[in-house]
């Protein structure tokens, strides 16, 4: 398909979500910029969030891990099942009986000041640098097989998606964004779901002979019972769970659009949902990645990884249809995913950090001023952090960013479980030491443990690597540990906590 017809696809999905955007921001205030008003439809959150929770990340990356890893992905969203319960039943009813903005004013209200602005400083950077590596990723999907050959520049590229995401987000906030995740999130299923059924019907294969020839290879297999693996079933669900309430319920960006419905039942109505919708797409993903490893051993493809579906789908081996129903699923798994973290920094950085709601010297007009420069200001870095991650031009650069997450949302980890499960009072102004120290402690448990991963990804000479290899096994052995880091790195933080804590005998439950 020629790339031009490509492009204007594209163009005519961006126009959409304009549309949309001035018709839904209408009449909107600081209000509507933060949490919609408190009028958002749980159904429509429910539904957008999916889109959301999966990112482009997801769009491209779990089909490719089935060729190494087969269904054993799903442990974890097994896992990410069970923390939505946590969710809805722990953290929701807190966050409303608060009638909380931003959820880090719970560590104000418990703790203090230099706690609150710690929270929100953690998500701030766990978010950008989550958001702009999964940026980076769709967009230079995008350049390479489309702008590239019609000569547009990468730097021209990342400034226009995120001018577009600025344009539809920077007046109506969570108002708007309820409404075009929902849009995105439909075109992304739809993509998913279509691509299923043309690869099916290119093999000639139905729903039975797909599983069957699935099982035939090993893709099926779900459960890894090597309990020394980084991967065995235990640490994923376990691992998987704890990633839904840090991830989920202490990140600002998924909270403020749950917050934003009207009532707590709503709300957790909503989180619910979404938990048993993820159970089945994500079903549809890891189909979806065994169905292009069949596609590609029947045909000759050697691509793997990252790189199989854009290069099956935009490559001269299915219908120009399937190229076009690809690129618009590849940008509906993106927008929701940056939209939503550009939104929810922007609030969080004018709440949490320049104070805004306690603000009553200002009038409406100067705090919206305040908004839009934030917002922009914003927009700018995420600008700045793409283009870093074209230079660095590794893409196993965004693994190791998307791993540092789980360093950044252990001590807000660390911070909630000890301001909800003790009735303890902390020394506020050493919080921040103590969430500075503990990823700072777990990155080196975790260098010692992935000694091998750390020297290959910095290039290390074979005889330093070779040295820290055998140190590594001296201590550990076989066992490796996988992505219950993040449940290290909280329980960290919360020993910290209680080692500058003392009894609260006149505690008050928040």
């Amino acid at each position: 398909m020629s790339h031009t017809l490509l492009f204007s696809f594209v163009f005519g999905y961006f126009l959409l979500l304009l549309a949309v955007a001035w018709y839904t921001s209408k009449n909107s205030n600081n209000d509507s910029f933060f949490i919609g008003n408190r009028n958002s439809n749980w159904m429509l959150v429910a539904f957008g969030m999916v889109g959301t929770s999966l990112s482009g990340v997801t769009f491209v990356s779990v089909p490719g891990t089935v060729a190494t890893g087969a269904f054993g992905y799903y442990q974890v969203v097994l896992g990410y099942f069970l923390g939505y319960f946590a969710i809805a039943f722990i953290l929701l009813p807190l966050y409303y009986r608060m009638n909380l903005t931003s959820i880090y004013r719970f560590l104000e209200e418990r703790f203090g000041p230099v706690s609150y602005k710690t929270g929100a400083l953690f998500f701030i950077i766990s978010r950008t640098l989550g958001a702009t590596a999964r940026m980076y990723l769709v967009i230079n999907i995008l350049q390479i097989f489309i702008l590239d050959l019609m000569g547009i520049p990468f730097i021209l590229t990342a400034f226009v998606m995120l001018l577009l995401i600025l344009l539809y987000t920077f007046e109506g906030g969570v108002k708007t964004i309820v409404y075009t995740d929902t849009l995105q999130t439909t075109f992304m299923l739809a993509g998913l779901i279509v691509c299923i059924i043309a690869i099916m019907n290119s093999l000639d294969m139905g729903i039975g002979e797909t599983f069957s020839a699935l099982s035939d290879k090993g893709y099926t297999k779900i459960f890894n019972t090597d309990y020394n693996s980084g991967g065995f079933f235990l640490k994923q669900i376990l691992g998987g769970a704890f990633i839904t309430i840090a991830m989920t319920g202490l990140d600002q960006e998924m909270m403020q659009k749950n917050i934003s419905v009207k009532t707590l039942g709503g709300s957790q109505k909503n989180v619910l949902t979404l938990a048993s919708v993820l159970l089945f797409v994500n079903i549809l993903f890891l189909m979806l990645g065994g169905l292009l490893y069949l596609y590609a051993e029947a045909n000759g493809v050697t691509y793997k990884g990252d790189d199989i579906f854009p290069s099956i789908a935009l490559g001269n081996y299915l219908s120009a249809g399937i190229g076009v129903i690809f690129i618009i699923g590849l940008i509906s798994a993106l927008f929701p995913s940056a939209d939503g973290a550009l939104t929810a920094m922007t609030s969080s950085f004018c709440i949490d950090i320049l104070g805004m709601q306690k603000d009553t010297l200002s009038n409406d007009k100067q705090k919206k001023r305040t908004r839009l420069i934030v917002h922009f200001s914003f927009a700018f870095l995420f600008f700045i952090c793409v283009l870093i991650f074209k230079w660095i031009n590794d893409k196993s650069i965004i693994d190791v960013i998307l791993k540092l997450a789980a360093y950044t949302y252990g001590p807000l980890l660390g911070l909630f479980a000890f301001g909800i499960f003790t009735k303890r009072s902390i020394k506020d102004k050493w919080s921040i030491v103590v969430c500075l120290l503990s990823p700072i402690m777990i990155l080196c448990l975790d260098f010692i443990n992935n000694a091998e991963w750390f020297a290959n990804k910095l290039a290390l000479d074979p005889s330093t690597k070779e040295s820290l290899v055998s140190f590594s096994n001296s201590i550990f052995g076989n066992f490796k540990i996988g992505i219950e880091i993040l449940i290290l790195n909280g329980l960290l933080t919360f020993l910290g906590l209680w080692l500058i804590s003392s009894p609260n005998a006149s505690f008050k439950k928040l």
